[in-house]
């Protein structure tokens, strides 16, 4: 079992884990991946329990299991076959007295925490994938570190670009690499952002959904969210001076294709509600943060009611 408030190295243990336990099987009768979220204690003991078919074993993934419905999996584990492989990821941080996590040990299992990484850790990850996966250099990934949030699944995505433009047979100047790593704009983030106003699309939460289970924190997507609406709110000031989109991309660091798209939503936006918006998501952080709800739900909540 992985658990944790790291989802990036949650999904990349994952992803490690059950493709070593694919390549054995024959079949797609074999593997059978469970959403954690309204999974109930009766269908993954059912999923556990059976045979294989033609494989050698069956896999099961249950994925980002709600912390705060944990506990209610742990009889479920009261048998586990030797024919078949349980892999749960946890969207959450357990205890050790967590019912899961002492039924995953009486199974003869292990539960691993994943944890945020900070300052040190954070840098030497960061070098250490720079050139291990990414062939650039730890310089790079030091100067990724300091304008990124501390998101793995951002430094990452960052680290990819980066890597990409290298690729392409550019080279990575001083200027070269400032100027990729304003503002982190990968395409999911542009995606959501151009679903996001003046009301969030179906495609909004799809996406956010998305890049929750591809690894990012939820609330370092409400926190891009923010600072496109806040971008949003500022170019539309800049608009009511009077100011021209070329004196605006002048005016601002961001960006001139950001600004650019910025500048066509601020158009017809309304400033109250994207001050409201902001208050919504400040209020979510702050939820989240002191426990009172549950991050990645909170999320979906939050996109319905910007």
């Amino acid at each position: 079992m992985l658990h944790g408030e790291e989802r990036f190295l949650i999904a990349e243990s994952a992803r490690a884990t059950l493709d070593a336990w694919k390549a054995d099987l024959v079949s797609d009768f074999g593997f059978d991946a469970l959403e954690g979220t309204g999974l109930t204690p009766a269908r993954l003991q059912d999923s556990i329990l059976q045979a294989p078919f033609l494989d050698p074993y069956r896999a099961v993934h249950v994925r980002m299991l709600p912390a705060t419905r944990s506990e209610s999996m742990a009889p479920a584990l009261g048998e586990i076959p030797p024919t078949t492989r349980l892999l749960i990821t946890v969207a959450g941080r357990l205890g050790p007295g967590n019912k899961l996590v002492k039924a995953v040990s009486s199974a003869g299992g292990n539960a691993h925490e994943m944890q945020h990484l900070k300052g040190r850790a954070l840098s030497e990850w960061a070098a250490k994938r720079a050139t291990e996966t990414h062939g650039l250099t730890a310089a790079i990934a030091a100067q990724v570190v300091r304008v990124t949030p501390p998101d793995l699944s951002i430094v990452d995505s960052e680290l990819s670009k980066l890597a990409a433009y290298k690729a392409s047979g550019s080279k990575l100047t001083n200027e070269a690499v400032a100027e990729l790593l304003a503002g982190g704009r990968e395409d999911e983030i542009f995606r959501l952002t151009d679903n996001l106003l003046p009301r969030p699309s179906p495609q909004a939460m799809q996406i956010a959904r998305s890049l929750t289970r591809g690894g990012m924190q939820p609330t370092s997507v409400a926190y891009r969210m923010a600072r496109h609406v806040a971008l949003v709110l500022e170019v539309h000031a800049r608009q009511e001076r009077g100011e021209s989109l070329q004196q605006v991309q002048d005016a601002m660091a961001e960006h001139r294709f950001v600004i650019q798209k910025a500048f066509e939503v601020a158009q017809g936006a309304d400033p109250n509600r994207l001050e409201n918006a902001l208050k919504a998501i400040r209020d979510y952080e702050w939820e989240v943060k002191s426990g009172q709800i549950d991050a990645e739900l909170g999320l979906d909540v939050l996109l319905t009611r910007l």
